[in-house]
């Protein structure tokens, strides 16, 4: 008997094995590493505005080359950073960065796009969902569709989170680019909630079943929720991310962030990109223990992980760091051990360099951040 319990057990035990994971891990986004850069409205203005067409085009074409060559795949390109456009848009205006010489515009990002594609640099579509300006276009059409939604806080106008009409443009925004433009995915950076006046009489006038700070974390989430919705409506191939402050903390007293929430569900993002801008030896942001905070918190199977890297501050004082203030400065090798860091992280994607300029902008680099990028480079 006991030997026929075990043939038994033996088989099942078998039989289990053969039998695949019900739970997979999500899919990678890519076969091979992300090595990203962020391309923001100060490049745009810098290459693009201000320029003839053909300049400009060529201009395009010199930053695709440079990526390339520094051995980086992809482009996270600011597409409205102000409540603009660097594409043909029916809802917002052109953006001011890239009106030309003459007076015009043309569509930037269309031209990204071909030019990404001849080498094999993928294209994110960068949009601050909620920051206008110090200006406001009365004579767009978001105007029209949120006029009584836009709040003054600190100098910049904002749209209102608490309102439904943000949202709602919020998603027709991100529905036309989708829509009409062959990028890899949208990406919204860490500003959503500007301070904790904005939505007052909102949640004054509501139910108030929920402390405002739940109720505002519920705001973004939605808003967050429903461009997912849309996006994966339209075409399911195309990825929705969300590269929030570094600081897990500040995600949820400033910004009102629920990022545990994301990085436990497959509904409301694709992949997630902290901002960990820190140094090795920041006082209280080391970067390695805020690598790690991220990586376990984020549930695997759901959510993908990317990680921003401060390439910025190469060669700069590091002023919030404290005691490790002059980090950046005395060496010349920490994106490098950032990135074989991440790297031990089997799960982690890859990273993402803010911004262009500091890579390839010979005005902005001093002798620490040409050291830096030459070290980098070994590793790629």
């Amino acid at each position: 008997m006991t030997k026929k319990l075990s043939a038994v057990l033996l088989i099942l035990s078998i039989i289990y094995l053969l039998i695949p994971e019900t739970q997979e891990k999500k899919e990678k986004i890519n076969d091979e590493e992300i090595r990203g850069i962020f391309v923001s409205y100060i490049e745009l203005k810098e290459y693009i505005g201000g320029k003839s067409k053909e300049e400009s085009e060529s201009n395009i074409k010199y930053i695709i080359k440079n990526i390339k060559e520094e051995k980086l795949n992809t482009i996270y390109l600011q597409v409205r950073s102000h409540m603009d456009s660097i594409y043909e848009s029916e809802i917002f205006p052109p953006s001011k960065n890239i009106i030309l010489k003459d007076g015009t515009n043309y569509d930037v990002l269309k031209k990204f796009i071909e030019e990404g594609k001849k080498e094999n640099i993928d294209i994110y579509a960068w949009i601050n969902p909620y920051r206008i300006g110090n200006n406001i276009d009365e004579n767009s059409k978001y105007y029209e569709r949120v006029k009584n939604d836009i709040k003054l806080s600190n100098g910049n106008y904002y749209l209102n989170p608490a309102s439904k009409k943000s949202t709602d443009l919020i998603i027709d925004g991100v529905e036309e680019i989708v829509k009409k433009y062959s990028v890899k995915g949208i990406l919204f950076d860490d500003y959503f909630y500007p301070d904790t006046e904005i939505d007052v009489d909102n949640y004054n006038n509501s139910e108030k079943n929920i402390s405002i700070e739940e109720y505002r974390l519920n705001n973004v989430s939605n808003m967050v929720l429903e461009v997912n919705k849309k996006i994966k409506s339209i075409n399911k191939n195309i990825l929705f991310g969300i590269s929030p402050d570094g600081n897990i903390e500040n995600n949820y007293n400033k910004e009102f962030a629920d990022v545990k929430k994301w990085t436990q569900s497959d509904t409301y993002i694709d992949f997630i990109m902290p901002q960990i801008y820190y140094g090795f030896e920041n006082e209280t942001k080391p970067f390695e223990n805020v690598l790690n905070e991220w990586n376990n918190m984020i549930n695997k199977d759901k959510v993908n992980f990317q990680v921003a890297l401060a390439f910025y501050k190469t060669g700069k004082e590091d002023t919030y760091a404290k005691s490790g203030k002059e980090e950046w400065l005395n060496n010349n090798d920490i994106i490098k051990r950032e990135v074989l860091k991440i790297r031990e992280k089997n799960y982690c994607e890859g990273f993402s360099l803010f911004r262009y300029d500091n890579l390839f902008n010979e005005e902005v680099m001093n002798e620490v951040t040409k050291k830096e990028r030459l070290n980098l480079k070994e590793i790629m």
